[in-house]
């Protein structure tokens, strides 16, 4: 049973004509990103598009090669579906920066090719002269380091998402991948995901959870403030589902039950803090060895810090809209595991949900060497006492409480918190506050902000 895809995104693109320009585009965005898979001959619902053929195929493929720089490695099959003729192209991540005719350099970010310019043309170009952690030699460890028990689960997994069987040799997969180097040593990809002992082999590459019974790392006496404390070392499986398990049982703070119907109820919502749990096994820097993930329960927040700068060009101004993995080897094992659902949607996810649940969205702070990202507990009742005497839509209640937390928010910020309302309808919202004189317009234009009056 083959797979179909049913739509573009970060790690496939589906191109129902062989297009030259757009082959090459999309070419080069996958090797400069997390690299991809391009079903030519598919419209976008995935069903074939008919009328495509060999000979033209391979023309425009041809054409298209010579539009990139350096020529980018792609390995293409040819399948038969319905009658119709379908091109499969597996694009790697490459080492090098690759370019178009003219200089061009795109990058792949969800479902778009997107150009890159200036200063995060150069963050990338300098991430890509420092190489790939991940993908280096673990000194002195074999093939025999693997668990083969953690290996068979994995495939399966892998098996029953692509709903197809996989007919390659497992070391053949573990290469291709970037799991296994081709001498038979495992890489630091490899041994993460699929390592008898990984921490013995990539120090601190484990995780800590701590709960604090206030709100401080320490108590007033000077002792250690912290009720329970937990090492997770592991396979990233293992880190994930291990600590997610413990994460239930501190969030979990009861149930609802309507009719025949029960629901639980969280500190904060289940999937933003999962999804902030995978993101930081996945993108943390495991070159760092001094420190390993940690996840802090305070009374009034949940923190997860993670070793290592935010990855390539990605800032916190632009971590919603773009989308950069430091470990793509990492990623899309745990893409295959189940644990990452799409690429490039986690941080839209944390936001919506902790909005839709009545709290502020979380905090993202960065620094040289480590990317935090804070989940606050719902204020909306403080918001609502403060403002008790106005009349106000559930919508102008979050920006409130954005503004509170957050001191400013733009007609952009609005509308992430609000994504399914349309931007003249929160731009009238904006405006009602401030004739009702709760919130005051700062700046004009694109520098339009507003701020608590």
């Amino acid at each position: 049973m083959k797979h179909t895809p049913r739509i573009s995104n970060q790690l496939q693109a589906l191109l129902p004509e062989p297009e030259p320009q757009e082959l090459a585009e999309t070419l080069v965005a996958f090797a400069n990103a997390d690299g991809g898979t391009l079903y030519v001959g598919l419209n976008e619902d995935g069903t074939p598009s008919g009328g495509l053929y060999p000979e033209d195929f391979e023309a425009a493929v041809q054409q298209a090669v010579r539009m990139c720089h350096p020529p980018v490695e792609v390995r293409w099959e040819q399948e038969e579906r319905d009658g119709a003729f379908v091109f499969v192209g597996s694009v790697p991540r490459s080492h090098d920066l690759h370019t178009l005719e003219g200089g061009v350099v795109l990058i792949r970010t969800g479902a778009e090719n997107r150009p890159l310019q200036g200063t995060r043309l150069q963050q990338l170009a300098a991430t890509r002269l420092a190489g790939e952690y991940e993908a280096e030699i673990v000194d002195d460890a074999s093939r025999d380091d693997f668990d083969e028990k953690t290996l068979e689960r994995f495939l399966e997994r892998w098996q029953v998402r692509s709903g197809r069987p996989l007919t390659q040799p497992l070391d053949e997969i573990l290469q291709e991948h970037g799991w296994l180097h081709p001498t038979g040593h495992p890489t630091v990809a490899g041994m993460l995901l699929f390592g008898k002992r990984p921490q013995a082999w990539i120090p601190r590459s484990g995780l800590t959870f701590v709960r604090f019974d206030g709100t401080h790392l320490r108590k007033l006496n000077g002792e250690p403030g912290y009720g329970r404390r937990l090492d997770v070392s592991g396979t990233l499986d293992h880190l994930i589902s291990h600590t997610w398990d413990m994460l239930q049982e501190e969030l979990r703070v009861g149930a609802v039950v309507r009719g025949l119907e029960r629901r639980e109820q969280w500190l904060y919502p289940p999937g933003a803090i999962r999804e902030a749990l995978v993101n930081a096994v996945a993108h943390r820097d495991y070159r760092i060895h001094g420190r390993g993930i940690e996840v802090r329960l305070f009374a009034d927040r949940l923190e997860i810090y993670s070793p290592g700068a935010l990855p390539g060009f990605i800032t916190v101004d632009n971590i919603v809209d773009e989308h950069y993995s430091r470990n793509p080897r990492i990623v899309n094992g745990l893409y295959q595991w189940g644990y990452i659902e799409e690429l490039g949607l986690g941080v839209d996810l944390m936001i919506e949900e902790m909005v839709n649940a009545g709290h502020p969205p979380p905090d993202f702070q960065s620094t040289e060497h480590s990317f935090t990202v804070i989940f606050r507990q719902k204020h909306r009742r403080r918001i609502a006492r403060a403002y008790s005497g106005e009349t106000m839509n559930e919508r102008q209640i979050k920006a409130l409480a954005y503004l509170q937390e957050h001191g400013r928010i733009t007609n952009r910020e609005y509308q992430r918190l609000c994504p399914d309302v349309s931007a003249e309808t929160l731009r009238l919202d904006l405006v009602d506050m401030v004739k009702r004189g709760l919130l005051l317009k700062v700046g004009a234009k694109r520098g339009t902000h507003y701020i608590l009056k």
